[in-house]
């Protein structure tokens, strides 16, 4: 088994633009494509795990996302990074699209993708870590077992705190939670 460092996509890896499958406004975020390389270089496979409730409200269709991990990895190729898995939930139970407008168990806070990753990818998932903006990504990553990093740049708006959505490490950007990761 391997040791997998889980990322959010948008405003974690991404610049977060609300809803956006147009691949000519995905940036990465500042610092992502040396902390990939850093993770990469220290062993660890690299896995996008995403909400997009933006296919249950209707705002687009599934396969609108096939060109976001696209671009996603043709940004990433341009410094040698290759993604090992890209996961995303496109439920959400107040949902528009009936066939989406479930309470699943993928759909962050939920470990479903995390779970689902590690099962496909042969990840322990007690070596791997999740690092997200939000505190649904730390308790994702909690409750599948992982080590957990929230990057506090201003996305969180809840602070709702539990046991399970207590982060491991706090920081500001990316590449200072590699850093981090690399040297726990």
């Amino acid at each position: 088994m391997r040791k997998a460092v889980f990322i959010d996509k948008d405003g974690t890896l991404i610049t977060d633009v609300p809803y956006n499958v147009n691949p000519e406004l995905i940036r990465l975020e500042p610092g992502a494509a040396e902390a990939l390389q850093l993770l990469h270089k220290h062993g660890y496979a690299l896995v996008v795990v995403s909400n997009q409730s933006g296919i249950a409200r209707g705002y687009f269709e599934d396969k609108a996302m096939q060109a976001v991990k696209d671009r996603i990895a043709a940004l990433l190729s341009l410094s040698g990074i290759q993604l090992d898995g890209f996961f995303y939930c496109p439920h959400h139970p107040q949902g528009s699209v009936k066939a989406y407008a479930i309470d699943c168990v993928c759909r962050k806070p939920h470990p479903g993708l995390l779970l689902q990753a590690a099962s496909l990818l042969n990840i322990d998932l007690q070596q791997s870590w999740m690092i997200g903006d939000i505190l649904h990504d730390v308790e994702a990553g909690n409750r599948a077992g992982c080590r957990t990093v929230l990057l506090d740049n201003g996305h969180e708006t809840e602070w709702i705190i539990n046991s399970y959505r207590k982060p491991l490490l706090i920081t500001g950007g990316l590449l200072e939670a590699a850093q981090l990761i690399i040297s726990n």
